[in-house]
């Protein structure tokens, strides 16, 4: 596996990486890695490799988007020192566009989104033994779907980053693409957005099978 023993892995995002985490940062016993994709990701490393003693923090923080991460990013990343960070970010930069197009302040256009994006990336990745960019994702089968459609839009620029900055790259869209051939969006997630526990656990799978976690330990 690429996380190696003693590290310390952040995850920064939004509601789906939140999930009622601990405050200030999210890290320790019972449900402080909050109920998501990331206490999944926590338990199974744990499970599987007690002897690493990996380290994770959960810093998503729900309704954000890249702005906001830049504007907390010296305090919920760099001074956290991560050896690895996870960023999944951009699902509220395109709902916003979606729900609320009469404020259209509180979208972020994909020019912009990518711009920051890899102004943290960037500004981060010197200092890391690890970046992992996971992709926004739309659980909808219909690539025309007008949200989805934007939302691909933004995942090809965390695809393109990603390969820019050398960096682990988790398409979350192709892991559910995979899922709603046989199951109705309606069953991962009313929103189309939030999942439940099997929505979550594609997510920890795909991000587990990046950093290539082996169920038999190392």
């Amino acid at each position: 596996m690429l996380l190696q023993p003693g590290q310390k892995l952040v995850m920064i995002g939004d509601s789906i990486t939140d999930c009622g985490r601990a405050r200030p940062v999210g890290e320790g016993l019972g449900e402080a890695t909050g109920k998501g994709y990331v206490a999944l990701v926590d338990a199974l490393l744990g499970s599987t490799y007690p002897g690493h003693r990996i380290r994770v923090a959960n810093v998503g923080i729900s309704g954000h988007t890249v702005r906001d991460l830049k504007a907390r990013w010296q305090t919920d990343v760099l001074d956290l020192k991560p050896d690895w960070l996870s960023i999944m970010i951009g699902i509220n930069d395109v709902w916003r566009q979606f729900d609320l197009p009469r404020q259209p302040d509180r979208g972020v256009p994909l020019e912009e989104y990518e711009a920051t994006l890899d102004e943290l990336c960037a500004r981060t990745k010197p200092v890391l033994k690890g970046l992992v960019l996971l992709t926004p994702f739309y659980i909808e089968s219909n690539a025309a779907d007008a949200m989805r459609a934007r939302m691909d839009a933004y995942g090809t620029a965390v695809k393109k980053l990603a390969a820019k900055h050398g960096a682990l790259c988790v398409d979350v869209q192709a892991a559910f693409n995979a899922v709603l051939k046989h199951e109705h969006s309606s069953a991962l997630a009313w929103d189309r957005v939030h999942p439940g526990l099997t929505g979550h656990a594609v997510i920890a799978r795909a991000f587990l099978q990046a950093v290539e976690y082996r169920w038999t330990g190392a």
